[in-house]
């Protein structure tokens, strides 16, 4: 009887020490406290090959040209061809500025500028917002919102 509960025990026991099925496995490889990721989990960083719009920008792209300088590039359907853009943190407005396409609304005019824009902390993330200003209020409307680092 002794041998058929100890038998019993250690069946259980082994068990337990199957290794863990493929969907419970972790990729990450921990070493002490630290997580190594695979190129896969990092952050996506924004390319030249991703194209932005909404109903008045189309065709945007961001282009990385150093450190923190960026091309600007796409079309605009503004009314009176002028447009705003914004740079932030999430918290401040870092820089601003108005553009131009070179045709009005209805007209898809194009737009090119560049900016230089710095991080003020390592640890933040900036983004663009370009947005066409209200003929009413001069509220900003229709804004397409870019990461850029």
């Amino acid at each position: 009887m002794k041998l058929i509960v100890l038998f019993a025990f250690f069946s259980l026991i082994a068990c337990n020490l199957k290794e863990p099925s493929a969907s419970a496995k972790v990729d990450n490889p921990v070493i002490g406290d630290t997580i190594t990721k695979t190129e896969s989990q990092l952050p996506e960083t924004p390319a030249s090959s991703k194209v932005y719009s909404n109903q008045r920008f189309k065709d945007v792209t961001i282009t990385r040209s150093g450190d923190h300088t960026f091309l600007v590039k796409g079309k605009g359907q503004i009314f009176e061809a002028n447009f705003g853009w914004v740079v932030e943190d999430g918290h401040d407005e870092l820089q601003q500025g108005h553009q131009m396409t070179d045709a009005g609304a209805p007209e898809w005019g194009n737009f090119s500028f560049t900016i230089d824009v710095p991080k003020p902390d390592p640890n933040s993330t900036l983004h663009l917002i370009l947005f066409e200003s209200s003929p009413k209020d001069g509220s900003r409307t229709f804004e397409l919102p870019i990461l850029l680092y």
